[in-house]
């Protein structure tokens, strides 16, 4: 009996035994069957290399890839070396091309002045010299455009330039590419006064805005008088008495209003002609010599002078303030000399012993390096005569020197400011539409003279002027066939002027 309950208990035991086993048997046909794989997959995953293996080769990856940028680094600086030392000008009166340097050669084309050309080899004589060179379009071009004399060729632009100053710089002037938030626009824009910006004018000129082609408007930052647009902490410094006369006390307020008409800003800033500044600061403005007395001009307003940098500090000052609030482009106006006849008479503290072109140059280099931090374009206002003159027009105003370090030129191509047979018109006045295609097409040639000149944006006359002998009236027509002149040479932007502010409307629409 006894024996037998032991057998049944272990017949038991097997039957738990048997089930179990066949339980968990089931349980793991649920799941992935437990293998060496199954238990490898759990663990951390092993590194397919090295630690220090990998280590090397990512160093010796980013080594190679410096390599191969320091070598494209170095094969562009060979090519633009190649670009500089290779490209030549077609000199003044054009260039033939002919087919071959031999005896033999035929005519393949003439060459414009000015044009220019890559050289991608000389021809010598017997001697060594240069006799022709072979050119093509640039250093990319696979055609051959032919061979030209030595003689036909210049190797810098300096050369077209009439009368060029010694202590002026001609060569390309680094300039700023357009500002991604501050786009470049063709500019159709009138000029705008203190008085009219905080007056009841402003609604008029924003209809003009709203209805016409007009997009911008030229606006008194710091006027002929010295008063300033709104408060400056930079006139706090260099010419506190500036702050006492501000047109615009909520400039916020102001520069929405005008974004809310996609207003382009252009601050005006009166740069030389400081009157407030000279009075202030008579130990730096232009003066009689011997009796100390300051210049004052035509207008009775106060120079101070062009040579003074605690006065360029000040101008540019007030203009990164401008530039901080929101206006698109700085505008230097009286960026000069006055004109004196007997400069000889006048003490206009050049410390530095610079001419006056190089005075005003050095200036706008100064303004141009100082401002494009702040996402602004540098304009400069000069006389329209300036264009057709070879000199600097007495008041340091040449052409090429100003052109050359600014990103727009801005000619005051006023018919009536143009002498009696000027261009051989006899009331350059009474021709607006031949008075500005003539005086466009110098200020284009001129243009033509350096590598990297400014855009020409010219001023254009909207008001009336009896004081001309033979003078007309201005209105729509007149103002449309300046802008038609400007149209025909290629210039597609222009400024009116109306010392009132009153415009044309008739003649700013569909342009």
């Amino acid at each position: 009996m006894q024996n037998k309950k032991i057998i049944i208990s272990l017949g038991l035991i097997l039957i738990v035994v048997l089930v179990g086993g066949f339980a968990l048997s089931l349980q793991r046909d649920d799941k992935t069957p437990v293998t060496t794989e199954a238990v490898a997959s759990t663990e951390p995953e092993a590194t397919t290399e090295d630690p220090e293996i990998a280590a090397k080769l990512e160093e010796e990856k980013r080594l190679a890839e410096e390599k191969a940028l320091e070598e494209a680094r170095v094969k562009e600086e060979e090519r633009q070396m190649s670009i500089k030392e290779n490209t030549y000008f077609v000199a003044l009166g054009g260039a033939t091309v002919w087919s071959t340097a031999l005896e033999d050669k035929t005519i393949v084309s003439e060459m414009t002045e000015k044009s220019k050309v890559y050289v991608s080899e000389w021809i010598k004589d017997a001697q060594g010299e240069n006799v022709y060179a072979q050119i093509k379009h640039d250093i990319d071009a696979e055609e051959t455009l032919g061979y030209v004399a030595f003689d036909d060729l210049v190797k810098e632009k300096i050369a077209f330039i009439s009368k060029a100053y010694d202590d002026v710089d001609y060569s390309p002037f680094t300039k700023h590419d357009a500002f991604e938030e501050n786009p470049k626009i063709d500019v159709k824009g009138v000029y705008v006064t203190g008085h009219s910006a905080r007056g009841d004018r402003l609604d008029d000129l924003l209809a003009l805005v709203d209805e016409t082609d007009i997009n911008a408007f030229v606006i008194d930052v710091k006027d002929d008088n010295g008063h300033l647009l709104f408060y400056s902490n930079t006139a706090e410094t260099y010419n506190p008495e500036a702050n006492n006369h501000v047109f615009i006390k909520d400039m916020p307020a102001f520069i929405e209003k005008m974004k809310a008409h996609n207003v382009y800003l252009i601050a005006r800033i009166v740069t030389f002609k400081s009157p407030i500044y000279a009075r202030t600061n008579p130990d730096r403005a232009i003066v009689y010599k011997g009796s100390q007395a300051l210049y004052s001009d035509a207008d009775k307003l106060i120079w101070a002078s062009p040579h003074d940098r605690e006065l360029w500090a000040y101008n540019v000052g007030v203009a990164k303030e401008a530039a901080e609030y929101g206006f698109n482009e700085i505008q230097f106006d009286y960026v000069r000399f006055p004109a004196i006849a007997n400069k000889n008479a006048m003490d206009y503290k050049n410390e530095t012993e610079e001419s006056p072109s190089a005075a005003i140059q050095h200036f706008l280099k100064y303004a141009y390096e100082e401002l494009t931090p702040h996402n602004v374009y540098i304009a400069a206002d000069v006389f329209g005569w300036a264009a057709t003159a070879v000199d600097d027009v007495g008041i340091g105003q040449h052409w090429e020197s100003v052109a050359n370090v600014v990103d727009y030129i801005c000619p005051m191509m006023y018919p009536s400011h143009y002498g009696p047979n000027n261009f051989g018109l006899s009331v350059p006045d009474a021709f607006p539409y031949e008075t500005i295609d003539l005086s466009v097409k110098d200020a284009l040639a001129r243009n033509a003279n350096i590598e990297t000149p400014g855009l020409i944006r010219p001023w254009i006359q909207d008001f009336t002027a009896p004081w001309v002998k033979g003078y007309i009236r201005y209105g729509a027509k007149e103002v449309r066939a300046q802008i038609d002149a400007l149209k025909a040479n290629g210039i597609n932007e222009y400024l009116l002027w109306n010392a009132g502010n009153y415009y044309s409307k008739d003649a700013l629409k569909n342009d």
